[in-house]
Parts: structure tokens; C-alpha cells; sequence
């Protein structure tokens, strides 16, 4: 059997972006070390731009970027901590990486935006690699991801938002019983497994009809048994309409 893939439906569905920045505006700074021109760690912040004054940051900023992945849309982005950090200085592989990144955003060659998103990308996706291995004790999706058996039901429903799952069939991908199954969800991801899978179809519902597809179709995709119980649902989440949205966004 095949390795879990707990990242790949949710980097496919939220464009990221990396723009390079001062060191006051960046949600991803590359650091060497003070006195020396060795690289010494990546520092990642979500949601909010890396204090670098006085002693909360020693090092000296060598990179910096903006990061932009699907803001509060994203589960995963919201459940990050506030602020990860990766030592680069003995891994040789996130060494060339953000070697790579550096000299690409000094070159301003052609298509240099385009490699700065993909290579910035890889990047984050280190970041989030050794924050699944860490773990959290916050609720939230991350730690849903991190826990071998809750993160089977957890794809299943990030891969499949179709299905009309159930609690049952859940904790049977799980491998656990349906009591234990959802109380530990409740416990560790902060909501139960059907409200999570309510939330996830309503962020790709709306991604859905902002590209222009029909509520009718968007409803029947992801099991709402008409575009009124959608609307419903879609007011309820967001505050208005799905058609109101879409106007406002384009």
C-alpha cells in the first residue's frame, strides 16, 4: 500500500505565491548566520509579517518574501503555528534548494516569478513536512493530519468531498471504533468530523462558483440535496449569497 499523501489535494487547491519583499514586509526570511556567510534557517509566519527587531530574530536576512497561500480559506494555513523555523545549515537538500531560490531572485531572468512560485512552494511544503512530524497540541486540522489514523478519514474527505460520508464510514477508514473515532476527532481537530467536512465542501464550493461555475451544479457536487440548501449553507458560512459573492469578486 501506498504511502498517505496528507499535503497534495491541499496544495492543488490554493494557489501560493511568493514575492520577494524588504525584510519589514515578509511572511518567509532566509537567514545566514551573523558573522559568517553560511545559511543558517528558513523562518515561516502565516499569518502576520517575522518581527525581526532586537533579539527575536538572530541571524541576518538574506531572503525575504511575501507568501500569500489561500489566507483564512486554507484549513491548514490557519491551523499552522504562528511561526515555524527550519535549520537549513546540515540539511543539503533544503540547502540547494534555497540556494537556488536566492540566485534566482537576484538573476531577474525570464519567467523568474514563475520558478520563484514553484521553488518557494517546495520550500513551504518542507516547512509543513516537519511541522506534520512535530505535531501540534492546538486544535485544529493540522493535528487531525499528524495523527496516523485520524489522517486517513481526514484525506478521504479532503480527496473525495463527493461521497456523502458518514461517521461510520470515517472511523472505518480510521481504523477505529465510531465512539472513539469521534470523540477523538472532536478532541484533536476541535470540531466533529461532519462539521469539518461541512466546512471543507463550503470552501470548495465557493472556490467553485468564483471561477464561474452554476450553484446548481456546485450544489449536486457536493451532496446538498438542492441550490437552496447550498444558499442556506453559503449564507450561513460567509454571510451572503453565493451569487452575491461572485458579483463582489469579479
Amino acid at each position: 500500500m501506498s504511502k498517505l499523501d496528507r499535503l497534495s489535494t491541499l496544495i492543488g487547491r490554493f494557489s501560493l505565491t511568493v514575492e520577494p519583499s524588504d525584510p519589514f514586509h515578509a511572511h518567509l526570511i532566509v537567514f545566514s548566520q551573523l558573522n559568517a556567510d553560511e545559511l543558517d534557517r528558513v523562518v515561516f509566519s502565516p499569518d502576520q509579517f517575522i518581527e525581526i527587531k532586537g533579539d527575536t530574530i538572530d541571524g541576518k536576512p538574506v531572503f525575504c518574501a511575501q507568501v500569500e497561500w489561500g489566507g483564512n480559506s486554507n484549513p491548514l494555513i490557519t491551523a499552522l503555528p504562528s511561526q515555524m523555523s527550519l535549520n537549513i545549515d546540515a540539511d543539503i537538500d533544503t540547502s540547494s534548494l534555497v540556494h537556488l531560490l536566492i540566485t534566482e531572485s537576484k538573476a531577474s531572468r525570464c519567467g523568474s516569478g514563475a520558478v520563484l512560485n514553484r521553488l518557494g512552494e517546495v520550500l513551504v511544503v518542507r516547512l509543513l513536512r516537519k511541522q506534520l512530524e512535530q505535531g501540534t497540541s492546538d486544535p485544529g486540522v493540522l493535528g487531525g493530519l499528524a495523527d496516523k489514523r485520524l489522517s486517513r478519514a481526514i484525506v478521504a474527505m479532503h480527496d473525495n468531498p463527493e461521497t456523502n460520508w458518514r461517521n461510520e464510514d470515517l472511523a472505518d477508514i480510521a481504523g477505529l471504533s465510531m465512539s472513539r473515532f469521534y470523540e477523538l476527532f472532536k478532541q484533536v481537530v476541535g470540531v466533529t468530523p461532519i462539521a469539518y467536512l461541512r466546512s471543507w465542501r463550503m470552501i470548495l464550493a465557493r472556490q467553485d462558483i468564483e471561477r464561474g461555475d452554476r450553484v446548481q451544479v456546485v450544489a449536486k457536487r457536493y451532496c446538498y440535496g438542492s441550490t437552496e440548501a447550498l444558499n442556506r449553507s453559503f449564507t450561513k458560512e460567509f454571510g451572503h449569497n453565493p451569487m452575491f459573492h461572485r458579483k463582489n469578486k469579479n
